[in-house]
């Protein structure tokens, strides 16, 4: 068995009776780490908008008094509406603001609406495709998360319902950057941190394309963050690995992995700089130039242990 073979082992999607129904049924919602049967997260609820279950994963969405409206997917909080802005700015703006011309961008994932609305936004960006194997998280989202759905009406977005990984098979050189937004390593997301899917990322990528995917956390998932920079660092000459707040995710932090094929890519220091007046202009709570050098600031023992460079370096 390989090592990353071994640390998804270790992610079990907790019983739905136990975290799930029963839990609402208490007016809390109650979501386990992935990997920390020792940890939860509870959030009361106010009102359950919708449950039920997709071809692929269980959906609950619901209204909280401090929260707004939540998105949970197999009994993991997605979204809040207080604090969706860390994850859909800086998944968006850390990859466009890395790349100098960012005009064709690809969303793997990311039903919810979020990333797309924010891909938009960026004035450099031309147009964006988005695959979605889950229809339902669309139809979902457009219902009680309007918030988030905007980004379904932009005239720059072009919409795939079915599987991103077949969909860059017929789509190599494509794209000059690809985000994918996917729930965490466990059941049908396990393939999107596994190597064939970033062997497949390379090829659809243009020959100076950068991508950016959702990198859990280095507090409890550090074995596994290890394990994908190793495996990245071995199809792209740059690779890092940057965070941010979120404070509704059971770490209150959630990590960016993010790979380039051009040699020259510096994550760290975006090219694309906006002033405070752009930034407001664009809608953004969250990202700002400073915050984007910020998420690469790591705790030391972090970035010894990742082979990461602690230090944010100008050049």
């Amino acid at each position: 068995m390989s090592t990353m073979q071994s640390i998804f082992d270790t992610y079990k999607a907790p019983s739905t009776a136990i975290f799930g129904l029963d839990s609402l049924k208490k007016g809390w919602f109650s979501e386990t780490g992935s990997a920390t049967g020792d940890q939860a997260l509870s959030v009361k609820v106010e009102k359950i908008l919708y449950q039920g279950r997709s071809k692929y994963q269980d959906v609950i969405i619901f209204e909280s008094a401090k929260w707004g409206r939540v998105l949970a997917l197999d009994n993991s909080i997605q979204l809040t509406e207080l604090d969706e802005c860390s994850w859909q700015e800086m998944a968006t703006f850390l990859p466009l603001n890395s790349h100098p011309n960012p005009q064709k961008v690809l969303v793997i994932g990311g039903g919810d609406g979020g990333i797309v609305r924010e891909v938009s936004k960026h004035p450099l960006v031309e147009s964006v495709t988005m695959c979605e194997i889950d229809e339902t998280i669309i139809e979902m989202s457009k219902k009680y998360l309007p918030f988030m759905a905007k980004g379904f009406d932009s005239p720059k977005l072009t919409l795939y319902i079915g599987d991103g990984i077949e969909f860059m098979k017929n789509h190599e050189n494509e794209f000059d950057v690809i985000i994918t937004d996917s729930t965490d390593p466990k059941g049908p997301s396990v393939c999107l941190f596994e190597k064939p899917y970033y062997e497949n990322l390379k090829r659809a990528l243009k020959e100076d394309g950068l991508l950016l995917s959702q990198g859990t956390t280095f507090w409890y998932d550090r074995a596994l963050v290890k394990e994908m920079i190793k495996m990245c660092k071995t199809l792209f000459p740059v690779v890092d690995f940057g965070s941010s707040y979120v404070a509704s995710f059971p770490a209150g932090q959630i990590g960016y992995l993010c790979c380039s094929k051009n040699p020259n890519t510096n994550f760290r220091i975006p090219v694309n700089r906006f002033s405070h007046q752009i930034l407001k202009e664009l809608g953004l709570k969250y990202y700002t130039p400073d915050v984007h050098r910020a998420a690469f600031s790591y705790p030391l023992l972090c970035a010894e242990d990742l082979g990461l460079d602690w230090e944010v370096k100008s050049k």
